[in-house]
Parts: structure tokens; C-alpha cells; sequence
């Protein structure tokens, strides 16, 4: 049988984690994006936050929140390795860390359309579009949640009396 057509699926057989699941992390963690991205600039590493979070106090809990997305990421990471094990029921739940990280999102969200005066933004706009289209992506893919399921427990090693 040729199974070439099959791209969600690695040489060991495993279920690779959606490209989707990747952008909802770099979403979340947009915080961190933009902070690692303003230490390029050299003149002026304020400038790049203030355009997207004209208030420090939203761009702290932005990084706050973020944190989560980039522990999330560190556990898919060790679920491509298979390793360590201890991860293996946090990656598991995976799904509900998510559905935590998007509705804290939603809630930051809420605090800087207050901040903004309920004022049009374009990065508002955005931000709610993804925050939208992110909750339909994690409530209906099963993708994901084929790929959440595809780290099962290890058999333990059995006892064979020789």
C-alpha cells in the first residue's frame, strides 16, 4: 500500500502536530513575538510594542498570558520526541490549556478594547477575528484531536520468567 498521500503522518507512523495548532501558539504568545521582534530595532526597541500595545500595563499581561502559550509549546515539543514521560498527561489536556490560554485572550482582549475607549483599531479587529476563528478551530478539528490522542501510554515492560 502507498500512503504517500497521507501528510499528517511522520516516518515513525506519528501523528505531526497541526500547522494550525502552531499559529494559535504564535497567537497566544504574540506578546513574546513582538517583544523578541522589538530587540531588533536598535533605535528605539519601544516603538514596535507601543503600536500594538499602546499601554504597558496590556503589554505585561500580554507577556503573562503568553507564558502559558510558550509552556504549551515546550510540551508539543516534547511530544515530538516522545520524551520526557512526566509530560505525557499535561499533553493529554492539552486541549483544555488551550480553551484556558483563549479565553484569558478573550479577557485581555475585553481590557484593552476598555483601555482603547471602545474605539475601532485594526489590531483589535484582528485580534478578535483569530481569537474567533482559533476557538472554532480547537472546538471542531479532529485533527487536533487525533494528534492529542496519538501519544498513548507506554506499555510497561512485562515480566517474562525464563
Amino acid at each position: 500500500m502507498n500512503f504517500s498521500h497521507i501528510t499528517w503522518l511522520d516516518d515513525k507512523g506519528h501523528i505531526k502536530p497541526p500547522v494550525f495548532l502552531y499559529a494559535i501558539l504564535a497567537f497566544l504568545a504574540r506578546g513574546w513575538c513582538i517583544f523578541i521582534a522589538s530587540l531588533t530595532q536598535a533605535s528605539d526597541r519601544s516603538e514596535l510594542v507601543r503600536i500594538f500595545y499602546p499601554e504597558k500595563s496590556d503589554f505585561l499581561l500580554a507577556l503573562a498570558a503568553g507564558l502559558g502559550a510558550v509552556i504549551l509549546y515546550f510540551v508539543v515539543l516534547a511530544e515530538r520526541r516522545r520524551s520526557p514521560m512526566w509530560l505525557r498527561p499535561i499533553f493529554v489536556h492539552l486541549k483544555w490549556g488551550l480553551w484556558l490560554l483563549l479565553l484569558l485572550d478573550a479577557t485581555l482582549l475585553a481590557q484593552r478594547l476598555i483601555h482603547g475607549q471602545f474605539l475601532f483599531h485594526w489590531s483589535l479587529a484582528l485580534d478578535a477575528l483569530v481569537l474567533f476563528w482559533s476557538c472554532l478551530y480547537v472546538y471542531k478539528s479532529k485533527r487536533l484531536c487525533y494528534y492529542l490522542a496519538d501519544w498513548p501510554k507506554e506499555m510497561e515492560p512485562s515480566v517474562t520468567k525464563d
